[in-house]
């Protein structure tokens, strides 16, 4: 049982109905951080205005932005959305080996190198983020990446993080 009260799916209404039943119909499930943030309607709503950018982005897409969150999950065992987050990436046609593979080394990940150098770099910088230096953003300007995007992808990674610390602090036993 959360420590937090929050809109449930079946007695939302207003705004948390609206998103719910979008989220319903786009997903088919309604993400327990989701739910979570219904506990604030502001918070509900910044939440929902980032999953409606980064599902529109114009150049982050939807395998890299999808391998970015299931890395991230892994790696702060963030277990509400590591196994949401795989499932997407097998439905992309991913293998459990190829999963492994891209968890022991990002630029394993089955993308193009483009995406590829996000995903190391986003990586690099959620784990060690003093060691990032001007040759790793050189290296992404090199393969075409705006300072937006490299900005975009790190923000989608840190939110994951943070969402991970919420769910685990408020006890949220619900799988993304």
């Amino acid at each position: 049982m959360a420590l937090i009260q929050f809109v449930e799916p079946d007695k939302a209404d207003g705004q948390a109905k609206e998103i719910y039943d979008t989220m319903q119909q786009l997903a088919g499930v309604i993400p327990a951080p989701l739910q979570l943030a219904s506990a604030s309607p502001r918070v509900l709503d910044t939440f929902w205005q980032s999953i409606q950018y980064y599902s529109s982005h114009s150049n982050l897409g939807f395998a890299l932005l999808s391998t970015i969150r299931y890395l991230v999950a892994q790696q702060y065992d963030y277990l509400f959305c590591t196994g949401f987050n795989k499932n997407l990436l097998k439905m992309q046609g991913l293998s459990d080996e190829d999963i492994a593979r891209m968890e022991a080394d990002p630029l394993q990940a089955p993308l193009e190198e483009k995406d590829q150098a996000m995903v190391a770099f986003v990586m690099k910088a959620v784990r060690t983020p003093d060691t990032v230096e001007k040759a790793d953003m050189d290296r992404l300007h090199e393969l075409g990446w705006a300072d937006s995007d490299i900005l975009d992808a790190l923000v989608h990674a840190t939110n994951m993080i943070g969402a991970s610390i919420l769910m685990k602090t408020f006890k949220m036993d619900q799988a993304c």
